[in-house]
């Protein structure tokens, strides 16, 4: 496969991730059914690019003083040790069995998506009274 192809999948993966959205939701998926990388692969190549972009946000959340370091201290510890066994576990499985968990994942993140949208527009309903913009094709009524 030519290494053209992988670029722009990065490039997608990179795109979807810039707009607040996991890389890897896309990545994942590109690598596996278009470009034949094994699932077990592609998963991890998703972690590995994760990494740098990890620690550039994570500096920057501290320079930025967005940081709880008593919550991240809490929070640190449990999320080593479950990553830890979670890597464990997934080296046991099948790589098709990875695949169909990773597509369920995909399914009910979207849902939950879906749920907060529609829960939001509920809650907001009657919120908005004016427009958001200064210029919009209806002038604002007196």
């Amino acid at each position: 496969m030519p290494w053209f192809y992988f670029l722009i999948a990065g490039l997608c993966g990179g795109l979807v991730g810039g707009m607040g959205m996991g890389g890897g939701t896309l990545l994942i998926p590109i690598l596996t059914m278009f470009l034949g990388v094994e699932q077990h692969l592609a998963q991890a190549l998703n972690l590995l690019v994760f990494i740098p972009t990890g620690i550039i946000a994570v500096i920057i959340h501290a320079k930025n003083k967005l940081i709880d370091y008593k919550v991240f201290g809490i929070i640190i510890g449990p999320a080593i040790a479950t990553a830890v066994c979670a890597a464990l576990l997934v080296g046991k499985l099948k790589s098709e069995t990875l695949g169909l968990l990773f597509g369920i994942f995909l399914i009910l993140i979207g849902l939950f998506e879906m749920y907060l949208a529609i829960k939001n527009s509920i809650k907001n309903k009657n919120k908005i009274k004016k427009p958001i913009l200064k210029h919009t094709l209806y002038p604002p009524k007196k």
